[in-house]
């Protein structure tokens, strides 16, 4: 069974839910003010199910929407993923200002089909009623409802008449109305938020996107709040699940009516990210002011509305009826996508002035002079394009699979089908989960070469850069910097040692008074065999300044000339060999030694014999067993 989202438009008392009652038998206006007033205040919903002429069935979900001035907000929260729309004009008012205002935002949000329907025709007289067919026919010339195209029914909610007629056109334009994408990411924005009894918490909303499961776990952007859904309704039916395109009701747990609202959106947990900045495609109403850089707006988005500022890309001040780009800031986070459509209005008087669609959620702090050029992509290119743009956009930094499902909105096999064509055409570099552009992936290797020279002439008494100190300074993603690494090492043109990274063929260059320093440091360990001075001794009695000191003692230490056995004490790498063989001659007197017995085998104090024996303990020559130790 098809299902097709119905939404409603037009003026206020125009007979928009006395005509969704007499098509369905359901009165959409649910609060009591509504009744008392006789007027639509918030969005209302119906269903209908009807068959097509080749057997297949319909089912219909309308969204009956106020039309007084007042409530286009709460308007807007409802039009927001409709199929079609009804635009209701009164037979006996014709064309009103709210007519006009809701026929803008349709074209806005490009809705693309719908019927105009001519109400109260019974009010009316024949010539009346063709004078306001002409009327709406010029009102409605080379839009998406231009009567030529688009069927416009005259009908009677209190006669019947005309009813059978506008449900085969219904029907008609339902059948153009192309499959949703069930198996996208699931999206549901939430336009109403109730309790009820024995069920607990109740969200509905127009599912724009994908499928969602009973017992399934969402989250509630902009929030981290987790539900899950503990049942699923689709037109006031219970189903297992809801598909793209039905009007759903979940049961959820894990929230409570005060949790929720209209304006967040449910979603999969941690698949998207929410923003306050996104760059979009603007379009200003002819009849809308000229719109300054900087000025601030009603944004409404979906369900959400909020108020942001525009900020104008190449220019400062859109003319009434001009398109161009901009970047939006919202005063909260929203949870928006590429291809949402948006309207704005105006902050005072409040009035539609525009609107448009998104483009990028994620743009950068700081503008490109390519900024117009990648947005024109993203407005107009094919998915390949729009993946290798955002790719390029990430230069060295890359983009993540995860990032790249965040910024498109478009499932990771979606993405993973695009890659080999990508990474075949050498329009993109895979590395593990990272996406990289040839050009990003060249100078990641580049800079990483140039990091490592650069250390070298700032440091030419330390052999090398550690590893993460050099991916820190080039920013690099871990599994991109291990690639990048491993290239260099490949390419000859850099070697690793350990932890530490030198370019091929650099070797430490000692200056005269170091080499002398050297010298000294190494004489001093080499002829005191076990009982060693103080290193810092040592070092206040060389020529060069103590950093350079130091460096020479972590050269030596490199190139195991001298070993660290403890925080004070550093021995020559020959005593400590001598002391290996004095050890392997004991065991064949005694495979245990204690303190005592050590000192006197190594000729130290108990201020070294501690030490070397924790020493020969950590090279597995000894093991401690209680007061002495074994000899492995």
């Amino acid at each position: 069974m098809k299902s097709v989202i119905v939404g409603t438009a037009g003026h206020i008392d125009h007979g928009k839910t006395a005509l969704v009652k007499a098509l369905t038998g359901i009165d959409a206006d649910r609060l009591e003010e509504e009744k008392r007033r006789g007027i639509t205040i918030d969005i209302g919903f119906a269903h209908l199910e009807l068959p097509g002429p080749g057997g297949e069935r319909f089912r219909f979900g309308f969204v009956d929407v106020p039309g007084h001035e007042r409530f286009v907000r709460n308007m807007l929260a409802g039009v927001g993923g409709i199929d079609m729309v009804l635009l209701v004009i009164a037979a006996d008012e014709s064309i009103k200002p709210q007519t006009r205002e809701h026929f803008d935002i349709c074209r806005l949000l490009s809705i693309p089909r719908g019927i105009t329907v001519l109400t109260k025709s019974d009010m009316v007289d024949s010539e009346t009623l063709d004078v306001v067919r002409l009327e709406v026919e010029e009102f409605l010339r080379g839009s998406f409802l231009d009567t030529s195209r688009s069927p416009m029914v005259a009908v009677s909610s209190k006669t019947g008449a005309g009813l059978e007629e506008l449900k085969r056109a219904i029907i008609e334009v339902a059948q153009e109305v192309p499959a949703k994408d069930s198996t996208a990411l699931a999206r549901l924005p939430i336009d109403r938020v109730f309790s009820m009894k024995g069920f607990g918490t109740v969200v509905t909303g127009t599912l724009v996107s994908g499928t969602i499961h009973k017992e399934e776990e969402l989250q509630a952007y902009p929030q981290t709040r987790r539900v899950r859904v503990r049942g699923v309704q689709v037109h006031g039916a219970a189903a297992e699940e809801a598909i793209a395109g039905q009007r759903t009701a979940l049961n959820v747990a894990g929230a409570t009516v005060e949790d929720l609202g209209r304006g967040m959106t449910l979603a999969q947990p941690e698949m998207f990210e929410t923003t306050r900045r996104t760059d979009v495609s603007l379009n200003l109403l002819k009849t809308a002011r000229p719109l300054r850089d900087r000025a601030r707006v009603h944004l409404h988005a979906h369900t959400a509305e909020m108020i942001a500022e525009v900020v104008l890309h190449d220019q400062k001040q859109l003319a009434p009826g001009q398109n161009g780009y901009a970047q939006l800031r919202l005063a909260e986070p929203m949870l928006l996508l590429p291809g949402d459509r948006f309207i704005l209005r105006q902050f005072s008087p409040v009035v539609t002035i525009g609107g448009g669609v998104v483009l990028d959620n994620a743009p950068a702090t700081k503008k490109s002079p390519q900024l117009s050029e990648f947005l024109q992509t993203l407005a107009t290119g094919s998915r390949e394009e729009i993946l290798v743009a955002r790719i390029a956009r990430r230069q060295t930094a890359g983009l993540p699979m995860r990032a790249a499902v965040a910024e498109t909105g478009w499932p990771s096999r979606t993405i993973e089908s695009l890659v080999p064509t990508l990474t075949k055409s050498t329009q993109a570099v895979r590395i593990g989960h990272v996406l990289l552009s040839p050009a990003a992936y060249q100078l990641a290797k580049s800079s990483a070469l140039e990091a490592v020279i650069a250390f070298h002439n700032a440091n030419p008494l330390v052999s090398g850069i550690s590893k993460e100190e050099l991916r820190e300074k080039i920013g690099l993603l871990p599994e991109v910097f291990t690639a990048v690494v491993k290239a260099l090492v490949s390419d000859r043109k850099i070697e690793i040692s350990g932890e530490q990274v030198r370019a091929s063929g650099r070797s430490v260059v000692l200056k005269d008074e170091e080499a002398e320093s050297k010298k000294i440091i190494e004489a001093a360990f080499s002829g005191a065999g076990l009982k060693v001075p103080a290193l810092k001794d040592v070092l206040a009695g060389v020529k060069v300044d103590r950093v350079r000191a130091q460096k020479i003692v972590t050269l030596l230490l490199r190139d195991k000339v001298l070993v660290k056995v403890s925080e004070d004490l550093v021995f020559h790498q020959a005593a400590l060999h001598d002391l290996r063989g004095r050890i392997a001659a004991q065991k064949t007197k005694s495979s245990k030694i204690d303190v005592a017995q050590f000192k006197d085998l190594a000729g130290v104090s108990r201020k070294y014999a501690i030490p070397l024996l924790e020493y020969l303990d950590r090279e597995r020559l000894t093991r401690r067993v209680g007061d002495h130790r074994e000899i492995l």
